[in-house]
């Protein structure tokens, strides 16, 4: 097997080194070498000739023009001589090759063997009848359609020959389906070559035939190409315009669409559509009625008879006149369609084919006129599909219509063809046509029917999804609307209206209160008058599930949200319960539902809503679900008490299980415990039902719609799906107590019952042993009591399991439309109404996923709940129940019933598997154990009979358990049963991938043995299964496979290239199973596991590489749409192990061709892939896509907005780019923002609003008119045009704030910067776009642009203007910035934009534009407002502006940034002094609200629960403070975000004027004259520590705690800074000193100290000297005697800063090697700030510890000296700190003198001079500056420190010996003279300074004189002053001046003598010092 992996030639250019091969062939032939070929064993030889034929391909796409001429014969020759081939047969790969060469080498080449060739292949093609020779037939008629397909139209005269020779051929390939499948193929590719050149009669005859093969073939494929055939000559050629042509195809598809194939039915469908558009007429009248009438006549045989559909050549002209040509409206076209959809006899198959043909329709009619038509559409679709009685009374055919209505306008019309403008066009025409007419207002318009209504809901919810806040502009109507509707009769109405109302409110949040306000009076009003006959009750329904859908949308939306409403709704609801009892039963019934649907909405709100209402809760629930009595009293109550008292629990269930959804956290022990005995009780109580027969009295119904068993069924629903939340997400210790076997007993009793009663006659029939098929074919949405969990291969997740198993699927998606196949896989669909507690709910799953009916969810919930509970119980409970499910199985009933059988089997496999889930722990439930022997022996005898199941589905539900229980079988081997072994192989795959390639690995060689061979079964579904396990063997081995990836790559390649592994095979039943379950896609599965077994190891195995590689680009040339997106991934996977053999251009090619795909999967993998690329280099990749590959950026991001791939990719672009390429960043936004698309219609009036600004004043209308003018301006588009979708303007704006926010801080690093001053030159586009955006009617746009503005304004807010240095370049756009703000303050703002907007007011003010107070304007009068409106009395609620009306949540919002604005400009005003007269007047009201805020803002933050409410509120508590924990979380945001800004001003006031801070807070001054109430006077500032400080610390000390993100990191500097003012004496006292917040104190700087960067560090210096100079022990020398906890403190402030220092220098705290880096200046600057630091807090010291704190000082000073990174900047600025540090020691320390203070400074010379002794030997570059360093700084402490070193001390005498050898040596000449003189002339102040004198003055005489010692650097020049200012030293003392001037004087005159006239001058000048001053008398 290990030959089998031969390298495969490459043949698309991707793998790169494939192309240096290609230039040494192009010039050498390839011949095939027969002889060897049949030398090669047999199963080489197929991979040897398609290692040739691909070969042959690469050379041949290589070649050039000339080059194809020359070698065409040759190539020619070779290609027929594989198609001869006998032996091996050209397989599907190898003719691909061989057609891919033809019509390369005629597209590109010479046309003249044109004829040639066909002529060759037409010999090949008619050539005997030998079945034999089929194979190369086969090949042959390939090979021709790629002829045709390339060059056909040279080749028409042909073409008729070439039709009939392959028209005969079809005859001979009956038993060859591969072969009939190419022959249409083939003739397809001719006619759309030749097309209307094509003979009619050949085309007539390629009509009948091909008509014949589409409706009476048997093979998918076959059909679908005879369709797509059809299509070519319907759409190709005029010949088939007729009516009567269209009867006969029209019937053909007809029997098409009834294929079990998708393929054929989608191939239909389309070629239907096809020829329904080319009829399409404006102006046409329909041409069909009369000739259906004739038809209807003639009969069946017409349609048989085909020779009607010839006419003869030789009719008359007259003849020809009387045809009637096709012509259709667009009514007519729907109207073709939709009567054969409803039809009664039409099966579910066709009606999926017409909705792919309404589709296909759509999509081909010009998009401008589907929108025009839209009403019609919509009316079409509702009327005669939805309405049509014989579609209403079939249930399942109900909702699988709504399902694909909803398909056609959402997925189709919505997404796909309206743009935006289109889709609110739409919405109005749903809300006008449809809604509106609801109830009937005008006789002449009908009212909708209620499938109608349901349909448009459904329609405007996904229309509302999609437009988001756009939708805002039909608001008003909407709501209208759809309140109306809530009043329908029809229950269904009202939960798809509710639906509606919850997607409208969470769109358009701004009308949430208005709607609940609705709703809730409506209902109210609706309750009074239930007595009456209006069908009060039914309103009331309606309104409450309204009203409770709003409910739910609070949490989500939060500023938007009402607590007086939710407050009512419990109060009524309460209220309707406790007067229940009083009212007749159906009243009673009515109020009891409205209360439990109300208090179901209420739940959703959250755990901080309900907590404080549990209690209240649980008596409810006790009162609704009381114990029952006993079952004879309950035989006593008539039906119509019953039903009541089943529908109240019900109902109360319903809220339960909301509850347990929706408040987890709420659920303890003790609240387990009760609902469990309420469940117990509801339990009871259904046992003492009696069983009553079906038909009831209607009269005796409490719900006309509902009988007895349904409300059962219902109830028992209820009970499970509570059971099953309470076990699994509630204590553990509550589900030990709940999980009993009655559950279990109870749960199985309900899934796997062999005894079931079916639902209709119908059913029964099915049922029956003779008419039973297939289970999934059951369409009655009962389906025998079947599960619906499991959907086709889709298997539903479990309660709390995080993902679903999804098995890949084996089909194209086909543009993403697969589900409306997938539809017909399950004889359940789900719905809205099924379950109205699911609009409550807000997880994404349960909202996406439609409910089942009631009888299905009881057993999915049965299903749940034993896979929860099965684990947990005791082996022997488990061994019984799974008897009792083999008992169930076997049972004799099932034998007699198939339908009941196959659910029961269905169901209990999934039940196994779901509680073998929940053992492996992939549920949150307790996993439980299930390894007792017997228990595993029985599973796996139930899954292996699964695992072997006929039926797939089961089949795969069978395998995933195997692989669950880990349990090998050796039957696979020995069973023969293709299922059987099927199953087997996917369990083996299973297995090895749930336990994992560790523990499977010795048996891996086992398994990859069986499934080899299983791979080459020729049954399709062994080997496609076989297959898809070894790819699943191999993910999981990792490492371990590979070594059998060489064997494994062989075998891949065989099944890729063989003819019985893909659908064109000979055998019928392999090519349609292959359809059904490819195993090319399996195959591609498979090689992207080999990839990824190989990783890296892919760049030294050339050989697999190869193989891969060529396989890989097969791929890509795939028909299925999944194979290509395979193949994708592939190249993806080898990119990132190997992109050096990655051909980078050509992948980028590949990646932008299949981002255009229509394919959702292959576009999203496209996205990914490039995505993947940008990370390395983003700038690249665009340059090798071209220049039209951003605008598909944007428009593919225009058509899925939500594509992460494409929104990564710019977003890495920006990151990447945005400095280098600045100029075409702004104008690439500039052109995205206004860039337009095509429209289809006039724009209506909302989309114009959006586009154009709304010009309120003269300023805003010039800005805008001065725009038009500019040359690229953003202006509107013209109104034949549209803007992209507002969210991609939205990310392109939020692109541009990342670009401005990346070019800012490179503007902070370096002023100069390029990109910076791009952006400042285009500053105004900037402020152009902002201000279009902040004009939009978008909400999203207005806060992006306002936001904008923002940046800029912080950015260039100061910068002047280059042109008018005198002006801020800002200055100019003042009036445009204003008017962007004023729409913000408007009454139809939101709380968002009117933050924005706030902030940047304040931002506009600080930034210093304007300096004039009276200049200011409206931007000033708006916060000056809006702060005089928070500062007002309590009754009066925030606004800003015109902006009222908010909910508490929202003024919340709005009054935080309005405080933080005026902390902004408290902030700025430090630096602008012009604040000080808009500040003044404020700062009075502004302290206590910052306190105020910050306080609040400590309480939310600090206390968790802030609420202790356990009961009801109280009649004088407020809402606010009852429900202060709901609110929590969306206030601690808004807090979270202003904080710091409050906080910061704070301190700058305090910093500023202490006393003014403590007057305002007191309530004296301004702030009493403006509030009355003032601050509380109980609180005295004027303690210490003062009453703010205890939260403002905490708020501080919290935050640094608290792990920042990357994003926060720069707040720390700032909290640091806030820190360090506030810890003053005057704000802290001593509070800061208590030991528990100093001790946290510490821990946080140490944290810090250890994790944040140099500036933060330097802060941290700066505070610990702070708290070192004001802490109460500080120049304390009452402690020098004792080491007390103030001592203890002292020292941890001074670690602080040595901590800091050593971050610097690690070598200062431990014996490592310095950094040989260069220390960064804010490096530097740290250790300067920290040295300077210990040499400050030495002073205040208490002396018990100074001496160690002396001590540490100077081993830091000697580290640095030694250190060489320090020597250029760090030594030459801690000098002078040094020299202050050793002249305090010496001069002001009165213990100078003791032993321990001689000691150190002793000690520390010592050290001096070990550094010198080293730096003299110049081992490093920074040597010799050290040694200079050491040199001044042994200078400053023999200088300094004198009186601390005795005179005789040897270490002073070793010093200036050193100093003075430094004489001679070069670089060290002029710095030690430099001492020398520094020493020498130091004033005597004691014995040790004289002896210094003493020595240096004879010794530099000495060196003075001696001119034959060495001195490199001229230093006695420098002697020469010193000794004279030496003797001047003594002038006050003539005895001592004499002597010292007896002795130098001459020593001048000798230096004179013997330096000749070189030292005159110097000499001379020296006496002249001597001779003059106070040295005159002593000279003469």
């Amino acid at each position: 097997m290990s030959k089998s992996t031969e390298s495969l030639p490459n043949t698309n250019g991707i793998h790169g080194k494939s192309s240096d091969q290609d230039q040494t062939s192009k010039v050498t032939k390839i011949e095939l070498d027969v002889p060897k070929l049949h030398s090669l064993p047999s199963e080489q030889q197929n991979l040897y000739l398609l290692t040739f034929t691909l070969g042959l391909e690469n050379q041949v796409c290589s070649l050039s023009h000339d080059e194809i001429c020359l070698q065409q014969p040759h190539i020619t020759k070779q290609l027929l001589q594989i198609i001869h081939l006998g032996a091996p047969v050209p397989t599907r790969v190898i003719r691909n090759s061989l057609g891919k060469c033809w019509s390369y080498m005629l597209d590109k080449g010479d046309r003249k063997p044109l004829y040639e060739s066909i002529n060759q292949l037409l010999g090949v093609i008619s050539a005997g009848k030998n079945e034999k020779e089929l194979h190369s037939r086969h090949a042959a008629v390939y090979c021709l359609g790629e002829v045709y397909k390339a060059a056909g139209d040279s080749a028409i005269t042909l073409s008729e020959v070439s039709c009939s020779a392959l028209l005969r051929l079809a005859k001979l390939a009956q038993n060859h389906v591969g072969l009939r499948a190419a022959i249409y193929r083939a003739l397809e590719k001719t006619v759309g070559s030749v097309q209307g050149s094509l003979d009619e009669g050949t085309a007539r005859e390629v009509w009948k035939t091909a008509r014949t093969a589409a409706s009476g073939d048997k093979a998918a494929l076959v059909q679908a190409n005879a369709c797509r055939c059809l299509e070519q000559l319907v759409s190709r050629t005029s010949f088939f315009d007729a009516a009567n042509d269209f009867e006969a195809l029209r019937t053909t598809i007809w029997k098409t669409c009834d294929r079990p194939s998708a393929i054929a039915r989608r191939a239909a469908a389309s070629c239907l559509a096809t020829i329904l558009v080319k009829g399409y007429s404006d102006s046409a009248v329909s041409t069909l009625k009369a000739k259906s009438k004739k038809s209807k006549k003639s009969g069946k045989n017409q349609v048989a008879d085909d020779g009607d559909d010839v006419p003869s050549r030789s009719e008359s002209p007259a003849t020809k006149k009387s045809v009637i040509k096709l012509e259709f409206t667009f009514v007519s076209i729907l109207v073709q369609l939709s009567s054969y959809y409803v039809r009664s006899s039409t099966s579910n198959r066709a009606r999926a084919a017409i909705t792919h043909c309404y589709i296909q329709v759509l999509h081909r009619l010009d998009r401008s006129m589907v929108q025009a038509s839209y009403a019609q559409l919509v009316e079409h679709l509702f009327s005669e599909l939805l309405s049509n009685s014989s579609i209403v009374y079939d249930r399942y055919r109900l909702l699988l219509t709504r399902k694909y209505v909803q398909k056609i306008l959402t997925d189709c019309v919505n997404s796909q063809i309206l743009a935006e403008s289109g889709r609110l066009s739409a919405a109005k025409t749903l809300i006008n046509n449809v809604l509106k007419n609801y109830p009937q207002v005008v006789k002449e318009t009908a009212e909708p029917s209620k499938q109608a209504l349901v349909g448009a809901l459904a329609a405007l919810a996904s229309l509302i999804e999609s437009l988001g806040s756009v939708f805002s502009s039909l608001g008003d109507t909407c709501q209208d609307a759809l309140v109306q509707v809530l009043q329908h009769p029809s229950y269904t109405v009202q939960i798809q209206a509710a639906y509606c109302l919850r997607a409208f409110v969470l769109a358009c949040p701004q009308h949430l209160i208005h709607c609940a306000s609705i709703c809730m009076n409506n209902a109210t009003r609706e309750l009074a008058h239930l007595t009456t006959g209006r069908q009060s009750h039914r309103r009331c329904i309606g309104f409450a599930n309204g009203l409770a859908a709003v409910l739910s949308v609070s949490p989500l939306q939060p500023l938007y949200g009402s607590l007086e409403i939710s407050s009512r709704a419990l109060s009524i609801a309460t209220e309707l319960l406790k007067g229940s009892g009083r009212s007749e039963l159906r009243v009673s019934s009515t109020q009891v539902q409205v209360a439990w649907i109300l208090i179901g909405g209420l739940m959703s709100m959250g755990p901080d809503f309900v907590k404080i209402h549990v209690s209240q809760l649980l008596l409810l629930w006790r009162n609704a679900l009381p114990k029952p009595l006993t079952k004879e009293n309950t035989a006593q109550r008539d039906v119509a008490e019953l039903s009541y008292l089943t529908h109240v629990r019900e109902c109360a269930l319903g809220s339960i299980l909301s509850f347990l959804e929706s408040n987890q956290r709420l659920v303890t022990l003790d609240v387990s415990i009760r609902i469990a005995a309420l469940l117990q009780n509801t339990t009871d109580f259904l046992e003492t039902l009696p069983i009553r027969k079906k038909d009831e009295d209607p009269m005796s119904r409490i719900i006309p719609s509902l009988q007895l068993a349904d409300l059962i069924v219902m109830v028992r629903r209820r009970v499970l799906q509570c059971y099953t939340q309470l076990i699994n997400f509630g204590p553990a210790s509550g589900a030990d107590a709940l999980g009993d076997s009655k559950l279990l007993s109870l749960a199985v009793a309900l899934f796997a019952d062999p005894v079931y009663a079916p639902s209709s006659l119908e059913s029964s029939i099915a049922n029956s042993t003779a008419n039973f098929e297939c289970i999934w074919d059951i369409a009655d949405n009962s389906g025998f009591g079947i599960t619906g969990l499991v959907h086709g291969q889709h298997i539903r997740a479990l309660p709390g399991e995080e993902t679903a198993i999804n098995s890949s699927d084996k089909r194209s998606s086909d543009n993403g439309l697969a589900d409306i196949d997938d539809a017909l896989m399950s004889p359940i669909h789900g719905a809205r109404e099924h379950d109205s507690v699911h609009i409550h709910i807000h997880e994404g799953s349960r909202v996406q996923q439609l409910p089942d009916p009631p009888a299905t969810e009881v057993v999915n919930s049965a299903i749940a709940l034993f896979a929860i509970v099965f684990p947990s119980q005791s082996a022997k409970v488990q061994e019984f129940v799974l008897e009792q499910l083999t008992t169930h199985l076997s049972a004799g009933t099932l034998q007699r019933a198939p339908g009941r059988r196959a659910a029961v089997a269905v169901n209990t496999a999934m039940a196994l598997l779901g509680a073998l889930k929940v053992a492996a722990g992939e549920t949150p439930a307790e996993s439980g154990d299930l390894k007792h022997p017997a228990v595993e022996r029985t599973l796996e005898a139930l899954l292996r009979t699964f695992a072997i199941d006929p039926d797939q589905h089961v089949r795969h539900i069978g395998y995933e358990g195997l692989g669950r229980l880990c349990n090998t079988s050796d039957l696979i081997v020995s069973n023969r049963d293709p299922n059987a072994r099927a199953g087997y192989a996917m369990a083996l795959g299973s297995i090895h991938s749930n336990v994992g390639g560790m523990a499977a690995g010795l048996h891996l060689r086992k398994i990859h043995g069986v499934l080899l061979s299983l791979c080459g079964d020729p049954h399709p579904v062994v080997h496609c299964c076989a297959t898809a396990a070894l790819s699943q063997v191999a993910e999981s081995s990792g490492l371990a496979f590979s070594g059998y990836v060489s064997s494994t790559l062989g075998l891949l390649a065989q099944a890729w290239s063989s003819d019985t592994h893909n659908e064109e095979s000979a055998s019928l039943g392999t090519s349609n199973t292959e359809i059904e379950q490819p195993t090319p896609l399996v195959v591609a599965g498979a090689i992207k596991s080999m990839i990824n077994v190989l990783g890296p190891d892919l760049q030294d195995n050339s050989k697999a590489r190869e193989l891969i590689v060529s396989l890989v680009n097969q791929f890509e040339r795939d028909e299925s749409s999944t194979v290509r997106a395979e193949g994708l991934r592939c190249w993806e996977h080898m990119n990132l192990y190997d992109p050096g053999h990655i051909s980078r251009t050509t992948y980028v090619k590949l990646l932008q061709k299949d981002l255009r795909s229509s394919d959702e999967s292959t576009c999203t993998i496209a996205a990914d892939g490039l995505y993947n690329l940008a990370r390395r280099n983003a700038q690249l990749v665009f340059q090798v896509a071209g220049e039209g590959f951003e605008e598909q950026i944007w428009l593919t991001l225009n058509d899925q907005p939500t594509l992460a791939g494409i929104r990564n990719l710019v977003e890495t672009w920006v990151s990447q780019t945005s400095l280098t390429d600045a100029p075409q960043w702004l104008l690439r936004i500039q052109q995205v923002l206004t860039k337009s698309v095509a429209k289809q219609m006039e724009v209506p009036q909302s989309a114009k609003a959006a586009a154009e600004p709304e010009l309120q004043d003269e300023e805003v209308a010039g800005f805008a008119t001065t725009e038009t003018k500019e040359k690229g301006a953003a202006v509107a588009p013209e109104p034949s045009q549209e803007l992209l979708r507002w969210q991609v303007r939205v990310f392109a704006l939020q692109c541009l704030s990342n670009f401005v926010t990346i070019v800012g801080k490179d503007l902070d690093l370096d002023c100069d910067s390029t990109a910076g001053q791009v952006l400042q030159s285009k500053v105004g586009d900037v402020v152009r776009m902002a201000f279009h955006a902040s004009t939009s009617s978008v909400v999203e746009l207005r806060v992006g642009g306002l936001k904008l503005i923002n940046q800029i304004l912080k950015i260039f807010g100061s910068t002047p203007d280059p042109d008018f240095s005198e002006a801020l370049l800002l200055e100019q756009y003042q009036a445009q910035v204003s008017s962007a703000l004023t729409p913000a303050f408007n009454a139809d703002s939101s709380p968002e934009l009117a933050s924005a907007a706030v902030n940047v007011c304040a931002t506009f003010i600080a930034t210093g534009m304007v300096t004039d107070i009276d200049r200011m304007g409206r931007i000033l009068k708006l916060l000056v407002g809006a702060l005089d409106s928070i500062n007002a009395t309590e009754s009066q609620e925030t606004a800003v502006g015109d902006l009222r009306g908010l909910s508490p949540n929202a003024q919340t919002m709005v009054r935080m940034a309005v405080l933080s604005a005026w902390a902004e400009l408290q902030v700025a005003r430090v630096d602008h002094r012009y604040l000080d007269k808009v500040l003044e007047p404020h700062v009075g009201k502004l302290l206590p609200l910052w306190m105020s805020s910050l306080q609040e803002f400590a309480r939310l933050r600090f206390e968790p629960d802030i609420s202790n409410h356990t009961g009801p509120p109280g009649p004088d508590e407020s809402l606010e403070a009852v429900y202060a924990a709901l609110n929590r979380q969306t206030l601690l945001k808004f807090y979270q975000d202003s904080w710091l800004g409050l906080l910061n001003a704070i301190a700058s006031l305090i910093e500023q004027d202490p006393q003014m801070v403590f007057d305002a807070l007191d309530g004296k001054g301004t702030a009493s004259q403006v509030n009355g109430t003032g601050p509380r006077t109980n609180i005295n500032y004027r303690d210490e520590p003062v009453a703010f400080f205890m939260v403002l610390f905490g708020i501080v000390i919290e935050a640094l705690v608290t792990r920042p993100s990357d994003d926060d990191s720069h707040d720390i500097l700032k909290i640091l800074s806030a820190l360090k003012r506030i810890l003053l004496p005057s704000v802290a006292g001593n509070a800061i000193f208590q030991d528990s917040l100093f001790s946290e104190t510490l821990e946080t700087f140490d944290r810090l100290a250890l994790t944040e960067g140099l500036a933060v560090q330097t802060v941290l210096i700066d505070i610990a000297k702070t708290l070192c100079i004001t802490h109460p022990a500080a120049g304390d020398e009452n402690t020098a005697t004792d080491l007390t906890e103030d001592v203890d403190q002292l020292f941890a402030l001074a670690r602080i800063i040595v901590l800091v220092m050593t971050n610097a220098l690690p070598n200062i705290a431990e014996a490592k090697a310095a950094p040989p880096y260069t220390l960064a200046d804010d490096a530097v600057a740290l250790i300067r700030s920290g040295f300077e630091a210990l040499v400050d807090i030495s002073t205040i010291f208490p002396s018990i510890i100074k001496t160690d704190l002396y001590a540490s000082i100077l081993h830091v000073f000697s580290n640095v000296l030694r250190t060489p990174a320090c020597q250029a900047s760090v030594v030459a600025q801690i000098l002078p700190i040094f020299r202050r540090f050793i002249m305090k020691i010496a001069t002001d320390d009165p213990h100078s003198s003791s032993p321990a203070t001689a000691l150190q400074v002793t000690t520390c010379l010592h050290q001096l001079l070990a550094i010198l002794g080293v730096a003299q030997r110049r081992e490093h570059e920074t040597s010799l500056a050290c040694a200079r360093n050491t040199l001044l700084a042994i200078s400053v402490l023999l200088s300094t420190a004198s009186s601390a070193l005795g005179a005789d001390e040897a270490v002073v005498f070793a010093a200036l010996e050193a100093t003075l050898d430094c004489l001679q040596d070069l670089g060290l000449a002029k710095v030690a003279a430099g001492c020398l003189r520094s020493l020498l002339l130091t004033r005597a102040r004691n014995a040790t300074d004289k002896a210094v004198a003493q020595c240096l003055f004879p010794r530099l005489i000495v060196f003075f004189l001696d001119s034959r010692d060495a001195d490199p650097e001229n230093s006695r020049a420098l002697i020469g002053p010193a000794l004279t200012a030496f003797v001047a030293l003594y002038t006050e003392d003539e005895e001592k001046a004499a002597a010292a001037m007896s002795l130098v004087l001459p020593a001048l005159l000798r230096r004179a003598k013997v330096g000749g006239w070189k030292v005159y001058g110097d000499t001379a000048a020296r006496i002249v010092e001597l001779a003059t001053g106070g040295l005159v008398p002593v000279f003469r």
